[in-house]
């Protein structure tokens, strides 16, 4: 087993996988050699190799229906890329009870509804994994940004209950959590920006690399934690966020 083949034979499952992060995850799974089913409320993106179905995360029924026909047509499953998830944006006052429990539906109960449902297919997997998307926001505390902290720290909590939970069962679970990421959410928010020249240069200043993180770096992280080779790697949560949780620069110059 090489590298580059290390998911050769392996079945992975990521949901909110027809753009950005997911996309880019899905894309090199099956570049490095596993066979990979996108859950996405859009699959119409999603080509070949790739294979795609409809889901939404928020509808129990939808992710069970769709991770049994994904599952069927893949031959399994070993790896699920929990990964579709929403923003939001506000302190703690901004947002109504709706808003809360729209976000938290999606992006806690996504994860639970997802794992529930694949859990007796990686109970059958010699080489099983779960890896959620997290954030750095679980760790860092970023302004105007509440509700969807609250969100990421409970998938932070969630991933390290999971990994106690099913460890004795070989199923290994992880996440991954990102900077802010160059993805068309982002995008869209930058655009609804009054400056958005002037919000992207922030953005990319309070990451110490000093830019946006990509999908592709996001996607490695996940591949690294998903892999077979990783075996020894779980309840562990990876940052990939431009050094922005670690590091403390000094001003340029100084």
């Amino acid at each position: 087993m090489t590298d580059a083949q290390d998911f050769d034979g392996l079945k992975a499952l990521v949901t909110g996988g027809a753009s950005g992060i997911g996309r880019a995850t899905a894309d090199l799974l099956a570049a490095r050699g596993a066979r990979v089913a996108v859950l996405d409320l859009d699959p119409s993106s999603v080509e070949g190799p790739l294979l795609g179905h409809r889901a939404d995360v928020t509808d129990d029924a939808s992710v069970r229906a769709a991770v049994a026909a994904a599952a069927e047509a893949l031959g399994g499953l070993d790896v699920l890329v929990n990964n579709a998830g929403i923003g939001a944006q506000g302190t703690v006052e901004d947002n109504d009870d709706a808003e809360w429990h729209r976000v938290l539906d999606v992006n806690v109960l996504g994860i639970v509804r997802t794992t529930r449902a694949a859990l007796p297919l990686l109970r059958r997997s010699a080489h099983a994994a779960v890896v959620n998307t997290c954030s750095i926001a679980a760790t860092a505390g970023l302004p105007r940004r509440a509700l969807y902290s609250a969100t990421k720290g409970a998938v932070l909590s969630l991933t390290l209950a999971m990994a106690a939970d099913h460890v004795r069962e070989g199923i290994r679970v992880n996440c991954v959590n990102p900077g802010t990421v160059d993805t068309p959410w982002v995008g869209r928010l930058l655009d609804a920006a009054a400056d958005p020249a002037a919000e992207r240069a922030a953005l990319e200043a309070r990451q110490p690399t000093g830019r946006l993180v990509t999908a592709s770096e996001v996607a490695g992280a996940i591949a690294y934690l998903a892999s077979p080779l990783s075996g020894a790697t779980t309840g562990t949560a990876l940052a990939v966020d431009g050094g922005m949780q670690g590091l403390r620069l000094r001003p340029v110059g100084q």
